[in-house]
């Protein structure tokens, strides 16, 4: 991709997100996550309904008045998208594939971010970590993690979440939210690494999909490519056990997923390709 064209991909994502973010996700996104704890910010005369505990009784002895300390929220956050761009995330069946939906997603979360003055950074993963952007502030930093993730070809195809999560652990030694980005097909115990990380961060799981991985189309006999291992498995798709098995298979990991994240206490949503994704966001916000 050329210079002219990366630019205008970046300009059409930034319009098109603009809008989302100013009128959805900022509001949503503040009231999602919170600062880090809040500061005293001055004194004043005690009103009718205050509480009791916010009495600040030294003051309130001199001038012979109750007062209340009166607090701000300590607002400043780091915001870390960690992104899968391994083999599978290119598979999309029709206009948009998960890479695409990625993008998009991440141009939602980072605008978001810095309309809320917070610090964005990105971690991008495949069976390792093939691009670290430390978070910073503004627009010109957010346009600079969309532009590095449309331009990087990843070195390796295969899937290590571990291996961003422990980067992540090492470099980001202040509370953090982290958004991991991917569709969690992974042989590694990736979900070992999300409940340690938790214990520090507040981590949010954004599982993307494409309908169709669940069915099999009646085709014929098909070789179906692995495109992280690159690995080939001829399938009779024309049989409907063989249809009926890779559907069964395709929902167990659904639920497996759904039920993990859940006992773990981790913030989960899937989102498939050929949907909006403002829905399912949104209500993963309002949830929190």
């Amino acid at each position: 991709m050329d210079t002219k064209e990366l630019l205008k991909k970046i300009r059409l994502l930034e319009i098109k997100t603009k809008g989302l973010t100013r009128h959805i996700f900022s509001g949503e996104y503040h009231s999602a996550f919170k600062g880090r704890g809040m500061t005293f910010s001055e004194v004043r005369d005690y009103h009718f309904g205050d509480e009791v505990r916010t009495i600040d009784w030294n003051v309130t002895a001199r001038f012979n008045e109750p007062y209340v300390k009166v607090f701000d929220e300590e607002r400043e956050l780091t915001l870390m998208l960690i992104i899968d761009v391994s083999g599978s995330e290119d598979f999309g069946s029709e206009n948009k594939t998960k890479k695409d939906l990625a993008l998009e997603i991440a141009a939602v979360l980072s605008f978001s971010a810095i309309s809320n003055n917070d610090k964005v950074g990105a971690i991008f993963v495949s069976d390792k970590v093939e691009k670290y952007i430390a978070p910073g502030k503004g627009k010109k930093h957010s346009l600079i993690i969309l532009r590095e993730l449309i331009e990087l070809i990843p070195e390796n195809t295969g899937t290590d979440l571990n291996a961003a999560l422990k980067f992540f652990r090492n470099t980001q030694k202040k509370r953090s939210i982290a958004f991991v980005i991917s569709d969690f097909i992974d042989d590694n115990d990736f979900m070992e690494g999300m409940k340690v990380s938790r214990k520090k961060h507040d981590m949010v799981a954004l599982r993307l999909f494409d309908e169709a991985e669940g069915q099999l189309p009646k085709i014929g006999v098909v070789q179906l490519f692995n495109a992280e291992t690159g690995a080939t498995t001829w399938v009779n798709t024309n049989s409907q056990k063989a249809r009926n098995i890779h559907a069964q298979n395709f929902k167990q990991f659904e639920n497996h997923l759904d039920a993990e994240f859940t006992k773990a206490g981790i913030s989960y949503t899937s989102i498939s390709t050929e949907e909006n994704f403002i829905k399912p966001l949104v209500k993963l916000f309002q949830n929190r």
